[in-house]
């Protein structure tokens, strides 16, 4: 079955080391939760607020390992009083569980954007 995650992570700053970190942990956080391989996941769309342009979120991704799964970065629409700083991303897998065992991660500041489903 195909299966989309959500995440978010607020970064501390619009620096390219900070941007690494913060979407490394989050990554890390989704594939550790959801018991994934980089074989389960079969794209990963980012999406950064427009205060983010010192790197691509999806580098970090590739220094995991995804080397061989599609990544996509793109900017998040820019509302008035949105919460600045954040990365986004849906990641696609191939998992043999029910929806309501897939755990979507909100991180730091991120956990406001989806009180709902951030565990």
């Amino acid at each position: 079955m195909v299966r989309a995650i959500r995440g978010a992570i607020q970064v501390d700053a619009n620096e390219r080391e900070a941007i690494l970190a913060g979407v490394t942990e989050l990554v890390t956080e989704v594939m550790e939760r959801n018991r994934l391989t980089t074989e389960d996941v079969i794209s990963v769309i980012f999406t950064a607020t427009p205060d983010l342009t010192a790197e691509f979120p999806a580098l970090a991704a590739r220094k995991l390992g995804f080397h061989d799964v599609p990544l996509i970065c793109a900017t998040e629409i820019d509302v008035p009083g949105a919460l600045p700083r954040v990365v986004r991303l849906m990641a696609h897998v191939e998992v043999d569980r029910p929806r309501q065992e897939i755990q979507h991660v909100y991180l730091r500041g991120a956990v406001a954007l989806r009180v709902d489903i951030a565990q």
